[in-house]
């Protein structure tokens, strides 16, 4: 557990980015989703039910080696003859390793910024400039999810994703350890939004997890959420929601003239 907490703490220490602020760069989009699709987030074909198929890869510093996987953001483009004023919320899925643009997303989320009637004018920009802030992700009452990935062979390895993470946080522990048991084990970030262990406790699962939120972290306790014959492929319900935003001081970068709608 100490490891655990110092991993943690490097982490919030290492955050400078001011996520709550307006940034402004450049946004492409991907002429098909399917190239999202096989992000390395990790999420595969369930991306496309996210956010009606607003996807986007992100740049490193967002992508954050895979705690920034689930983090919504709204963009809107620059161009008030054809971009509407609201824009569109995107969902990170993917690594952009351009560095010309912070983001690449889905076609359907590009055209999105547009005004009414004019989402053929946006598409044909090809390049966007943007201004984009980091929002709450809503799920509408979805609770936190738990996929087992199809990689986990029990009882010797288990591999999961987060799914439907609400508010403004990040997912930056894991333990997990049998239901009714207090010896939690770690479990370590493979990629993306997937942890895995290879101490995989037996019988019914329960889970606790770091987020970030206000200016700390905060621990959630999942207390039966995988049964004792868990399958791959299958998404279990932790009954939990998380709302929490993360706070980052960046007040002084802040936009207060941008509404988030």
């Amino acid at each position: 557990m100490a490891l655990l907490f110092l991993v943690f703490l490097l982490f919030v220490s290492s955050v400078t980015a001011c996520d709550r602020c307006v940034h402004r760069s450049k946004v492409a989009y991907f002429s098909s989703a399917s190239s999202l699709l096989s992000g390395a987030c990790g999420y595969g074909d369930l991306a496309t039910g996210f956010n009606g198929g607003r996807l986007a890869a992100a740049v490193p510093s967002i992508y954050k080696e895979g705690a920034g996987c689930g983090a919504c953001y709204q963009m809107r483009c620059k161009d008030p003859k054809i971009c509407s004023k609201a824009g569109t919320t995107v969902i990170v899925t993917d690594l952009n390793t351009n560095n010309q643009t912070d983001f690449v997303i889905s076609s359907r989320a590009f055209m999105a910024m547009a005004i009414q009637g004019k989402a053929q004018d946006v598409h044909k920009l090809g390049i966007a400039d943007v201004e984009y802030k980091r929002v709450p992700c809503d799920y509408k009452g979805k609770n936190l999810a738990i996929r087992v990935e199809e990689s986990s062979q029990k009882p010797n390895y288990l591999a999961i994703s987060f799914l439907y993470q609400g508010g403004q946080t990040e997912i930056v522990g894991v333990d997990a350890a049998q239901v009714g048991s207090s010896n939690w084990n770690f479990m370590t970030r493979n990629h993306g939004a997937i942890w895995d262990t290879s101490r995989v406790p037996s019988g019914a699962l329960q889970f606790r997890f770091v987020v970030t939120a206000g200016y700390d972290g905060k621990w959630n306790w999942a207390k039966s959420v995988l049964p004792a014959d868990w399958k791959n492929g299958v998404i279990y319900d932790t009954g939990l929601q998380i709302t929490d935003i993360a706070q980052e001081g960046c007040s002084p970068c802040d936009d207060g003239n941008w509404k988030l709608h």
